[in-house]
């Protein structure tokens, strides 16, 4: 899978949103924080200058903190600073110790720590996942389908009593990771015949995997593990795998045929991509007969197949590359099917082919100018589109003619219905060829949910929602939607969601605003347990933009967080407007933007040229320059500040957030807390025990309390 830098969008947009009439937060208040710091005895680390000057197009910058980047991440220096900032992070926060304890205990006890998955029936077996008591992981299982004849149904239902068949357990994640302070799955995948899994290890954070290929029954090795690879597997039959390799720039180069048994060093490479602004990834079909090799760059795609029953021929390229031009494909009967966006079709259109004329492509469902196709899923006699109309997803389903007969324009597609106003759907595993479609659904106020969805009568089944404990009660909840009309006439959705007993929109409520703004990809409003915390303390959750104006709140109780693409977007609103915000949370942010893009040795940047324009020429180098928040930080006053990093992160180094937290110690004006918090063994994403992630939103949930002096007092 193509990894993703962030990329900032409509940050003028974000800061006017947010302009709200200023309220008065009394000065008892003020004096309250202001002592608690000053009361502390440990200093914050002051990280040494090392002047490093960069010039292009005649602007010189000067870059105390470049020292700071260590791509071994071994050097002592580094790493003495990084413990030191972990340390008086720790000591800031201890005195909201005893709170942070207890909003851990309330994330925690709302969550069902025994528990499985909805069980996906694979040919002979139910497949699922299993959560125990106190364990951070999950067990990989199985049972045997007791009625193998039956048809599949949305009313199927796996035995689970004294008489259904024994569980089996393929893989136990906790027995795995007991070696290792990072574990982390990045594929699991049963073979056809079910008799084999593969499955991808990380067990440092790097997103550096290791595969290995056991036997489903007995757990044992079948040949040696494939090292150095990425998560992106299918297999090719029973007896081998197709799976992707790394430059040196950590971008996906190099396709390869595995066949079991053999040596990792006799493997055939399918295809190298050259190009480094291209990157490789790869998908099954829905049926299992052809394996595609995409290699993408930011706005140009183009596709390969490789049939299963024929591996020796290698791949056969189906759409070409053109410029401008993104495909994606999939495969049913006698037709590949193509989704193909483009300068004309920009929301995308879908196409077909007889697999022995690629080139005889007929349009089944043409490019309409209000609709977003954003996926496609294939049945043997439906196929499946998720759109997005008004900002909102959807799912449409299309009942496809006989197999053998020709295709033409879909018409009468059939539309889910969900019953929240604003919500998440996305596409699941389903059976090829059942008439059930699996998806997965949540809101602000719905826990995640798992529907099979008949196609012929469209009746929706609930299959698993992921239980809340603690008396939860999404009736107690309000979501809506708001739009706001940005500087350029934009209508920009927000999506919102508060306790409707505590919250009184009057403009004193706190609100925690979350933003990204990247890649086409859309936050949807999505259900997090561990956010009923701030929830039923009275806070306000609202993704996306808000105005003062509206009432929802003030800047006084303004917090405001983002990740990867988001923090970027927060750190360049604190250079912008410091003043419209009392904390900000930047989680593994991409900061130091313009001296990343102007290196092509650090991963991911030659392939985000073409997206954002390569710094190297003047007119890029100059708008890079105006948003980067490592180039904008300014002696004035800021927000309190919360910035995190994971130390083996190669999507953002560790070093960006590193000297953003570094250079405003150095330069900020104010007395208002600054605190960064890099985990030493982990990566992008942060810890990966299950409980590890709930105390890191705990610390975060604190930070925010403690900074609009909400944190009670110590008993």
């Amino acid at each position: 899978m193509l990894q993703i830098r962030p990329l900032l969008v409509n940050s003028d947009h974000f800061v006017r949103l947010f302009k709200s009439s200023s309220s008065t937060i009394s000065l008892r208040r003020s004096l309250s924080v202001r002592a608690s710091l000053l009361s502390s005895n440990m200093e914050p680390p002051i990280a040494k200058k090392v002047k490093h000057e960069m010039e292009m197009f005649g602007d010189v910058r000067v870059d105390n903190y470049y020292w700071l980047r260590d791509d071994s991440r071994s050097d002592p220096q580094v790493l003495a600073y990084l413990r030191e900032e972990n340390a008086y992070t720790d000591h800031l926060m201890s005195g909201t110790k005893q709170l942070e304890d207890q909003i851990y205990k309330e994330i925690r006890g709302r969550l069902k720590e025994d528990d499985i998955s909805a069980p996906l029936r694979r040919g002979l077996y139910y497949y699922y996942k299993r959560t125990l008591e106190g364990k951070e992981y999950v067990q990989h299982c199985r049972r045997i389908v007791a009625n193998i004849g039956a048809e599949a149904s949305v009313y199927d239902t796996m035995p689970t009593g004294p008489d259904a068949p024994p569980e089996h357990v393929l893989l136990d994640e906790n027995i795995k990771a007991q070696e290792h302070g990072f574990y982390s799955i990045g594929a699991f995948k049963v073979s056809p015949n079910n008799k084999l899994v593969a499955y991808a290890e990380d067990t440092k954070g790097d997103e550096i995997y290791t595969v290995y290929v056991i036997d489903s029954e007995s757990q044992t090795p079948a040949g040696e593990p494939l090292v150095g690879v990425t998560s992106d597997l299918e297999w090719a039959g029973d007896d081998a795998l197709v799976y992707t390799t790394r430059d040196e720039i950590l971008r996906p180069d190099k396709v390869w045929l595995h066949k079991l048994g053999m040596k990792q060093s006799t493997d055939r490479c399918l295809y190298h991509e050259k190009d480094t602004m291209f990157s490789l990834d790869l998908a099954a079909s829905e049926s299992k007969k052809f394996i595609f090799v995409s290699s993408e760059s930011k706005i140009t795609r183009f596709v390969f197949y490789l049939d299963i029953s024929k591996t020796e021929d290698g791949l056969t390229v189906l759409t070409p590359r053109l410029d401008g031009t993104d495909t994606w494909a999939s495969h049913r009967g006698d037709h590949f099917f193509i989704k193909r966006r483009s300068d004309e079709c920009f929301n995308s259109e879908i196409l077909a082919c007889p697999l022995d004329n690629t080139s005889a492509t007929t349009v089944i469902l043409p490019h309409r100018p209000s609709v977003n196709i954003q996926d496609m899923q294939l049945f043997s006699d439906h196929l499946v589109v998720y759109e997005r109309e008004n900002g909102l997803p959807k799912i449409t389903v299309y009942c496809l003619p006989a197999t053998r007969e020709p295709l033409g324009r879909l018409q009468g597609g059939k539309t889910v219905d969900f019953v929240d106003p604003i919500y998440s759907v996305d596409p699941s595993e389903s059976q090829f060829s059942s008439s059930v479609l699996r998806f997965r659904y949540n809101s602000l106020r719905t826990p995640p949910s798992v529907y099979d969805y008949d196609m012929n009568s469209g009746i929706s089944v609930l299959k698993k929602i992921d239980v809340v404990l603690g008396g939860f009660d999404s009736a107690n909840y309000i979501t809506e939607r708001q739009w706001a009309t940005a500087a350029d006439g934009t209508q920009i959705p927000i999506s919102i969601v508060y306790r409707k007993d505590l919250v009184k929109l009057d403009g004193s409520d706190a609100l925690l605003l979350y933003g990204y703004g990247s890649y086409e990809i859309c936050i949807d409003p999505y259900f997090k347990a561990s956010r009923l915390s701030l929830l039923d303390r009275g806070f306000i959750f609202a993704i996306a933009h808000i105005r003062g104006e509206k009432k929802y709140c003030s800047k006084e109780k303004l917090c405001i967080e983002g990740r990867s693409a988001g923090g970027l977007l927060i750190g360049a609103v604190i250079n912008m407007r410091p003043d419209l915000f009392k904390a900000a949370v930047a989680g593994v942010p991409f900061v130091d933007v313009l001296t990343t893009m102007l290196d092509p040795t650090i991963p991911l940047t030659t392939s985000e040229w073409e997206e954002w324009g390569d710094p190297r020429k003047e007119e890029f180098y100059f708008y890079m320059k105006s948003y980067s928040p490592v180039d904008n930080i300014t002696a004035q006053n800021y927000p309190a500040i919360l910035v995190t990093a994971g130390l083996n992160d190669t999507r953002v180094m560790y070093s960006e957030p590193a000297k953003f937290v570094a250079k405003l110690r150095d330069m900020k004006t104010d007395d208002n807390i600054l605190l960064f918090k890099c985990e030493l063994g982990a990566g992008h994403f942060s810890k990966s025990g299950r409980f590890e992630k709930l105390q890191e939103d705990a610390f975060i949930y604190t930070f925010i309390i403690k900074t609009l002096n909400m944190a009670p007092a110590l008993s």
